[in-house]
């Protein structure tokens, strides 16, 4: 672990002050009125800095910060930084907590499955917490590293938007305030609160492509392309995704009719007639919420699906674990049967999700032995039941939220049904509630 010293930070740089930083924050407004907000600490330069303005910011408002730190495991330093971390926190009065990823690390794409896992760790922690902002310190360097990135991998106009400034995730609002500010006025902040930061070593390891881009930086810059240059190409193209988003939202609004059972109905004949790209983000959306997916089906398979929503759907198709079917002059999508998730057992007290698509709050009261799991063909229902389940399309039926007791099924929420012996039961209702809404907050900038 290196600790850096308050000394040699760039020339000409000024500490961020906490009127700017209140700028910043007012691009997330509303918040509540005492505010709770959760920062990710690394203990490098950028974290430390958020979190000392993050406080700040809060205090004012009578609020208060929680400091959390990702403990990988990775690297042997990983603990100790971590407690450095808290030492840092609990000089400040900043309640702070360690968060460690378990079990065995993937023999490959290591930074892509710590990302992921940090992630789940900080939005659970919040969820559990009932802490709804995330505060993350990626600044302009990164913003401008990430658009390279993804030039490199051949992004579309989209992904070129780089980073937002806000995106609304599960259960927590994931902030990125500092993603206009440079990390040079960030240590300069730090210089002024009198605190130092930790270096991280994996930041020079040559492996990972971000690092390699950071060493070509300077070449970069010197044929007029300099982190400043790039982030703003970044912000236009996050310009040009909020128009597009908006273009999207409107055409889902006209076109699609989302049921609570986890389906949807598609009038095709306005999606084709919608321009290319607009059509495009549509039906990656609808696929990815319908299927409970955290990423959409690939740019060529949509393509094709898109192609024959043109030329009129003749028969079924499946894509991203969505069935694609033609009915009656309109196009149900719905979840694929044989993608549907195994069924989870209801732990008294906890939230449960299944399939990507259902959420359960489970009551402390809860009967022993319920799994929230798919509906399958099930082999006995009421007159009411199953007349509510004839109402449902065929295809539909196998992945609707069912609780099951054994073989047994207890309840069926979308058709109001609770077998007898569980009629005198509390038992909750399944909520869908996907991994992707199928129009969030939408592209923010600030």
């Amino acid at each position: 672990m290196t600790t850096m010293p308050l000394v040699a930070l760039h020339e000409a740089a000024e500490a961020v002050t906490a009127a700017e930083f209140a700028r910043c924050m007012a691009a997330f407004a509303p918040f509540e009125p005492a505010p709770q907000l959760a920062v990710a600490v690394s203990g490098g330069s950028d974290s430390m800095a958020l979190t000392v303005l993050a406080q700040e910011w809060a205090s004012a408002r009578g609020g208060c910060v929680f400091a959390l730190t990702v403990d990988h495991g990775l690297r042997a330093e990983s603990t100790a930084e971590a407690q450095h971390v808290a030492a840092f926190c609990s000089a400040l009065g900043i309640p702070h907590a360690t968060l460690r990823w378990s079990g065995p690390a993937p023999k490959s794409g290591i930074q892509a499955a710590a990302r992921q896992a940090r992630y789940r760790l900080l939005e659970a922690w919040c969820a559990a917490h009932a802490v709804l902002h995330l505060l993350l310190a990626h600044q302009r360097e990164d913003q401008a590293e990430t658009l390279l990135m993804r030039l490199r991998r051949g992004s579309g106009p989209d992904g070129l938007a780089a980073m937002p400034a806000l995106a609304e995730r599960r259960d927590v609002r994931v902030l990125r305030p500092l993603l206009g500010i440079p990390r040079r006025r960030l240590r300069a902040t730090l210089a002024a609160a009198g605190q130092g930061w930790i270096d991280d070593p994996s930041n020079l390891n040559p492996a990972f492509m971000r690092v390699r881009l950071r060493a070509e930086m300077d070449t970069i810059a010197s044929r007029g392309l300099d982190t400043e240059r790039l982030a703003a190409l970044a912000k236009r193209f996050g310009e040009a995704r909020i128009h597009a988003e908006r273009d999207t939202a409107a055409l889902l609004a006209r076109a699609a009719t989302l049921d609570p059972a986890g389906f949807a109905w598609l009038d095709s004949a306005l999606i084709a007639a919608a321009p290319h790209d607009i059509a495009m983000t549509a039906m990656a959306a609808l696929i990815a919420t319908i299927s409970g997916a955290e990423y959409p089906p690939r740019r060529e398979r949509l393509e094709r699906l898109l192609s024959c929503l043109r030329q009129g759907l003749a028969s079924g198709r499946s894509l991203g674990g969505c069935l694609i079917q033609p009915r009656r002059g309109r196009t149900l999508i719905c979840r694929e049967p044989a993608a549907i998730a195994p069924p989870v057992a209801l732990a008294p007290g906890a939230r449960v999700a299944w399939d990507g698509r259902f959420t359960i709050d489970v009551p402390e009261t809860l009967p022993p032995g319920l799994f929230l799991g798919g509906l399958g063909v099930p082999a006995a229902l009421d007159g009411a039941a199953r007349r509510a389940l004839a109402a449902i399309p065929a295809p539909v039926r196998p992945g609707l939220a069912a609780l099951r007791c054994g073989d047994a099924i207890a309840a069926v929420p979308a058709l109001r049904y609770v077998a007898e012996p569980w009629r005198k039961c509390a038992l909750p209702e399944a909520i869908f509630r996907p991994t992707r809404p199928l129009m969030g907050a939408g592209f923010t900038i600030v």
